[in-house]
């Protein structure tokens, strides 16, 4: 019997899967992503596969899934009817929010509207003080009159609890859910005081209301498909992917279904993360570019940026600050751009503009033949030569190149009276300086120089545009594993069991009780490990990561630093001190020692032991002779034209092949276009590495 490990990640427009065998061999799969449900998709990759390389759901002892289900149910709105009790007074937080503005210079900007309408935020008697103590006792009979009311006359189908301060005392939270699970037992009930039990009362609230507005859909996907893979023959672990990065069980999933929101773009973060480890690349920025949207990440030192706050659904797609918070730990990611099933159209201006709106996999683009009208990104890609319509999935799909041209004639070509090849060129190149754009901003906020990094492709649209992304940054390297179309199920495999905890303690450095932070990290350590012991983790295997969100006394923001582990006491201050200021170095250059230290969220996370991924290692101590798969006429901005440009079949470049672009090199899932500015280097675990030419003696930037 095989012991292969799966992950299968559903992405706007495609459903990706890799595998990986004790030996080191990666298997991949790719197929449509199916609309309304995507488990069908899901099912019909994994099947693929099982049929293609004749192997069992028996063969398979770790699944690990990553879906985009959470983030569009709260996108197009289409979780649970849900109501909010709430602390008499504070009916309206969910509304006023931190009373900014997306735009404080655009009047008319609007903000997502809360989950849950004004007459289903019901307020109740009781009041719990800042300190944690009871200033009004719940009022049990007021729960249960207007519990009852939500249920008979409202016909909600489940309700969020968010009570003032219940981060430090979830006395009054944890009664009201034993009288609505005693009232009505089927009720779904989430507790802020268990959802997300920190400090900040309007995103403590979203983020509790978000969970149980998508916990129906979540629990009905998830135990669905569970049961379809146990009836067919599956018996070994399935695992959902989380946003900050771990993986966690299907039952925690549906408990804390907010925590998967980012599940499926987190796979392309850690994918870079297992290459930049493997491979010593110590800086990267991933680009990950789908068929529906563009994401970038920076790693430094092997590890991802992680923060604590995210917004989703926002109403302007690109503006901080017109989303629904949600505060769960993820791996800090931006939106940079479209995807390649992104619409191009002409605004009222007479502009050029890419999405936000996407052909997703229904209809697709047009080259799809599936009923698509509208020019993509795709489509230009596939009139630029890019893409090979004959090798489209290997073959198993042909795109239609005269469809596309026609309607970028007609649509972007003729309205700006260009060439189809022109407009063909627009749409790239604009989606490629939108893109650096958005990355030169994501990585100056965080005080990063962006050409110190190397940029690592992903996603199956991402290795056409790196090239010239890269150009456009004056990136020197580029990094494109194998099977980088599927990269986010990759790196599904390399990610721990693990899980976070947080509780709030707002105190001074120089004023914390440390028996009450020695008591709070037992609690969550004990929480976790708990929950690792249920999926059979040996607590000797466990790994405990702490940290706390801390700031200088005055400020606003928080960053976070490392906490060591063991009992703390006054002597443990000293590198507590040393840890921030480091960090605060990073973000801010210099510090400020004379200013008292705030301390605020205290963090944990428990961790499995990480996954052994062993690759094959080739070693090919002499230059492999190229073989070339042929030649295509392909547009190149730095030659204005199109340009015969050798095609190579990526699985024939064996470790230490070299050669100059321009060229196009294909496999199954992507297509990897080199422009003439980058040499390619084969490295023995067949990743192709591109350096600039002007830089390719110096190797790349470590």
């Amino acid at each position: 019997m095989s012991q292969l490990i799966v992950g299968i990640d559903i992405g706007g427009t495609f459903t990706d899967l890799v595998a990986l065998d004790q030996r080191g061999n990666r298997y991949f799969g790719k197929a449509l992503t199916t609309y309304p449900d995507p488990s069908e998709g899901f099912l019909t990759v994994l099947n693929e596969w099982l049929n293609k390389y004749h192997f069992s759901l028996s063969d398979i002892t770790r699944l690990i899934h990553g879906t985009t289900l959470v983030v569009n149910a709260l996108i197009e709105r289409k979780g649970a009817k849900t109501a909010l009790l709430t602390t008499e007074g504070f009916r309206d937080s969910i509304e006023i929010g931190t009373e900014g503005r997306p735009d404080v210079y655009d009047l008319f900007a609007n903000k997502a509207e809360p989950l849950v309408p004004r007459y289903l935020r019901v307020p109740i008697k009781e009041r719990i003080l800042a300190d944690g103590t009871e200033y009004t006792p719940l009022n049990e009979q007021d729960v249960r009159e207007k519990v009852r009311n939500l249920i008979e006359e409202e016909k909600i189908d489940a309700l969020a609890v968010s009570f003032l301060h219940s981060y430090l005392n979830n006395k009054h939270e944890s009664r009201v859910k034993e009288i609505c699970k005693d009232m009505f037992p089927n009720l779904r009930v989430s507790l802020s005081s268990e959802v997300c039990p920190e400090i900040r009362e309007y995103q403590r609230t979203t983020t509790t209301v978000a969970n149980v507005y998508v916990q129906p859909i979540v629990e009905e996907y998830l135990h669905r498909l569970d049961s379809i893979l146990l009836k067919e023959g599956f018996k070994g672990q399935f695992h959902m992917m989380l946003s900050g990065g771990g993986t966690c069980t299907i039952e925690t999933a549906c408990k804390f279904p907010i925590r998967i929101l980012e599940s499926g773009p987190i796979g392309g973060a850690m994918a870079s993360v297992f290459y930049s480890r493997l491979c010593d690349f110590s800086r990267l920025l991933v680009f990950d570019m789908g068929g529906t949207t563009a994401k970038a990440s920076l790693i430094e030192d092997g590890n991802p940026l992680l923060t604590n706050g995210f917004e989703v659904a926002r109403a302007h797609r690109f503006t901080k600050g017109s989303g629904i918070p949600v505060k769960i730990p993820v791996i800090e990611m931006i939106e940079i751009g479209a995807g390649g099933g992104s619409i191009a159209h002409i605004d009222k201006l007479g502009l050029m503009q890419i999405g936000p709106e996407s052909a997703s996999s229904v209809p697709g683009p047009v080259c799809y033949d599936k009923g698509g009208d509208c020019p993509t990104v795709t489509d230009a890609d596939l009139v630029l030569g890019y893409l090979n319509p004959d090798y489209f999935l290997g073959g198993e799909m042909k795109l239609n190149i005269e469809s596309a041209r026609k309607v970028i004639e007609k649509k972007v070509a003729k309205p700006l009276g260009i060439s189809i090849e022109e407009a063909a060129w627009g749409i790239h190149h604009l989606v490629n300086e939108n893109m650096a754009s958005a990355a030169r901003i994501h990585s100056a906020e965080r005080g990063k120089n962006i050409n110190e990094f190397s940029l690592f492709a992903t996603g199956g649209a991402g290795p056409v545009h790196v090239c010239n992304l890269a150009s456009i940054l004056d990136v020197p390297t580029i990094i494109s594993p194998i099977g980088a179309g599927v990269g986010s199920a990759f790196g599904f495999l390399s990610t721990p069991l693990a899980f976070d905890f947080v509780r709030s303690y707002h105190k001074a450095l120089d004023e914390l009780d440390w028996e009450h932070v020695n008591q709070l990290f037992e609690e969550m350590e004990e929480e976790g490990r708990k929950l690792l012991m249920a999926s059979d983790i040996d607590p000797k295997d466990m790994k405990i990561i702490r940290s706390c969100d801390m700031r200088y006394v005055g400020q606003s923001y928080e960053i976070r630093a490392q906490i060591p582990n063991g009992r703390l006491d006054e002597s443990s201050k000293e590198s507590i001190i040393n840890q921030f200021e480091d960090e605060y170095r990073k973000l801010y250059v210099g510090v400020h020692k004379e200013m008292p230290i705030d301390m605020l969220n205290w963090r944990i996370v428990v961790q499995g032991p990480e996954p052994k991924i062993s690759l094959i290692l080739n070693q090919q101590h002499e230059s492999s002779s190229l073989q070339l798969k042929g030649k295509r006429s392909v547009y190149f901005d730095e030659f204005g034209k199109y340009v015969p440009t050798p095609v190579y079949e990526r699985s024939s470049l064996l470790p230490n092949t070299e050669f100059a672009g321009p060229a196009i090199i294909e496999e199954r899932e992507s297509t990897l276009v080199v422009n003439s500015e980058y040499d390619v280097h084969v490295d023995n675990y067949l990743n192709i590495i591109l350096y600039r030419k002007k830089d390719a003696d110096t190797g790349p930037i470590y």
